[in-house]
């Protein structure tokens, strides 16, 4: 048995994840994007690897997407409506709210470039209708075998990595994550899981970056002296994500510098996905959250919407323009105006992938000639400025997210070729875990068998078992007991029980062999001492007006037993289920035990009953775990002789 990956897109590239993880016989299709590079039929992955003859539905046990980004979502209104897939989708609620707009969208910048639409508006809301929408760490049984958890992972709102499990083979996959809080987003969060595989992306395989200040404060700089000179500042940017984290930068410092220079969104959606943003607060960082009461920090102060007149009106501006990486749309439109003046500049704050001029121009060294398509070319004259703002996690944090969750297997995917290739050195050099990194359209088998490992016992444990445990079991007679006809020497049967059960914990370490240890040298190794919270009652049971009584004074000889085998039969008939062991001196069910209590001042019993004629009281202990079952039996007692037998 082997846990099955077919790698359909981001494969030793950033662009329209994709991958299909068959378990036991369910396969699981982790994104459904495109790829932001291409516009012809590389823009998609290819679905005939997944079924020859388009039954998607019988091939497919689920999908499940991470985020809104096109390249993780951007073909799935495709596979839904055009290829006709019609089974489960998941994906958290931000995601399923925000998806709708990115992809309206790029279908409208698509439109725009008069390339042939892949799907209509109204087939992405049909394919909405289709998702179901989950929480964080809130487990989905897909059917009874497949079950799937959200967690955390910062990067966009509603950005999650899934976890998912079929009988005892586990698998994460992260889609895209961030490992450091931002101004708008927190890190990354997730369980210790024991799993086989973990399937990461690795945008930044090789890159550690600097403070999160230090960049914030460059960035900063950089603007404002383009400002200051008099220039135009175009930042592509995707409408969803950096655009707010870079809005909220630069309002504060606009207000710290009581700066007049306008800064200007590009269209609606991004004003619209602020309104998003402001529903969905619970999903942002705690800052956010805790300041929300007196201030949304998403009523930006100095951010007003673009008309398009203003593109060539005199004077400084700060302008977002989506869609980032300058694939297209107005942030296209807007470049071509600007970049031939050397007094303007464009700072790309993210990853660019290959194929867009936002890449050529993080690639060239000196002012370059862009081709943007066979008839025209622009002179790049302007300033360009890269600047790391990715939402992406760095080396280290994929390397951190690894070893804190310790699978067996990796496979990184979503990255550079060459980049990959030396993370997954480290990962295997340093880590000591098996990694892979498959191309698009190949498949990874990951081995996969139940591990049975020999574990060993401490001296300690060993020795606990050795001495017998032996416990002793009182059960009534089937016909009942007739107590006015009591027979002191007839006995309830006894039955006699050596339960001798190891109990102990099992500790595992790296490199180490496991081993099973007493409780007593756990708590010895972590110097601490063993604490256990008991409570106690003396509970008075009145039998002045009790035949029973009369019955109990008849026959002088019995002693205190009466009144336990009593208190048996009735706990037996109470709690047909539960298992009620009787020793002679006291009665135990869990933790709770009872007994006739002969002392005449007893510590727990209240002072006001001290001494009480026509009294038997029952002492009881029990500890916190067992407090409701407790009560149950004290309820019982009170009410052992109340009526007459």
């Amino acid at each position: 048995m082997a846990i099955e990956c077919l790698v359909l897109g981001a494969g030793q590239e950033v662009g329209k994840s994709c991958v299909v993880v068959t378990i036991n016989d369910k396969k699981i299709m982790f994104d459904c994007g495109m790829h932001m590079g291409y516009s012809d039929n590389r823009r998609y992955p290819d679905f005939s690897l997944i079924s020859k003859s388009g039954d998607f539905n019988n091939s497919l046990t689920c999908i499940v997407v991470t985020h809104f980004h096109l390249d993780h979502i951007g073909a799935l209104p495709y596979f839904t409506e055009v290829c006709g897939y019609n089974g489960p989708i998941y994906m958290t609620y931000p995601t399923k709210a925000l998806a709708p707009l990115m992809l309206e969208d790029n279908r409208k910048v698509v439109d725009r470039r008069g390339e042939e639409e892949q799907f209509s508006s109204e087939q992405i809301l049909e394919c909405m209708k289709k998702v179901t929408a989950v929480d964080l760490k809130q487990t989905v049984q897909v059917d009874k075998d497949l079950q799937i958890r959200a967690y955390y992972a910062g990067h966009v709102l509603g950005a999650a990595m899934f976890y998912a499990r079929v009988g005892d083979a586990a698998i994460v996959y992260t889609g895209d994550y961030n490992m450091t809080p931002d101004r708008h987003l927190g890190a990354a969060q997730i369980d210790r899981l024991q799993l086989d595989l973990v399937i990461t992306e690795s945008t930044y395989a090789t890159t550690y970056r600097d403070s999160k200040y230090a960049r914030e404060r460059e960035f900063l700089k950089t603007v404002h002296k383009c400002v200051a000179g008099g220039g135009k500042v175009l930042i592509p940017t995707f409408a969803l994500g950096r655009a707010q984290e870079l809005c909220m930068l630069l309002d504060d410092y606009w207000e710290q510098m009581n700066l007049k220079v306008p800064i200007y969104f590009s269209a609606g959606l991004t004003l619209q996905a602020n309104m998003y943003y402001k529903m969905l607060i619970n999903w942002t960082s705690q800052k956010v959250k805790d300041t929300y009461a007196t201030r949304n920090a998403f009523d930006f102060k100095h951010v007003c919407s673009f008309d398009r007149s203003l593109i060539n009106a005199p004077g400084p501006c700060v302008l977002f323009a989506t869609p980032g990486m300058i694939s297209g749309g107005f942030s296209l439109e807007v470049f071509k105006q600007w970049a031939p003046y050397e007094s303007n500049l464009i700072t790309l704050p993210g990853y660019c992938v290959a194929g867009t001029i936002g890449h050529k121009l993080m690639s060239a060294k000196t002012p370059v000639r862009i081709n943007i398509d066979k008839d025209t070319q622009i002179d790049v004259r302007c300033q360009i400025h890269q600047l790391s703002f990715s939402p992406h996690t760095d080396a280290k944090g994929i390397l951190d997210l690894v070893k804190f969750l310790s699978p067996k297997n990796v496979i990184l995917v979503h990255g550079e070729k060459p980049k990959i290739a030396k993370l997954k050195e480290k990962v295997q050099s340093e880590l000591g875990i098996q990694c892979f990194d498959p191309a698009n359209n190949e498949t990874v088998s990951i081995p996969f068998t139940t591990h049975y490992e020999k574990v060993g016992a401490s001296d300690a444990l060993l020795r606990s078992t050795l001495s017998p445990n032996l416990k002793f079991l009182r059960k009534c007679s089937e016909q009942g007991s007739d107590f006015s006809d009591l027979d002191v020497r007839t006995k309830p049967g006894l039955q006699v029980f050596d339960d001798r059960m190891a109990e102990g914990i099992l500790m595992v370490q790296r490199n180490q062999k496991t081993k099973a240890l007493h409780q007593d040298e756990l708590m010895a190794m972590l110097g601490v001492e063993s604490h256990e919270i008991k409570f106690a009652n003396c509970c008075p049971v009145d039998i002045a007006n009790s035949d029973t009584r009369n019955a109990f004074l008849s026959q002088p000889t019995v002693d205190k037993s009466f009144w336990q085998h009593l208190l048996f039969e009735k706990l037996s008939s109470k709690f047909p289920e539960t298992s009620i062991q009787d020793y002679g001196e006291h009665l135990q069910i869990e933790s709770f035990y009872v007994s006739v209590c002969t002392k005449e001042m007893c510590p727990h019993r209240t002072a006001s009953l001290q001494c009480m004629p026509e009294t038997v009281y029952f002492c009881c202990t029990w500890s916190i775990a067992d407090e409701k079952l407790a009560w149950e039996i004290i309820s019982v007692i009170k009410n052992l002789l109340l009526k007459d037998e």
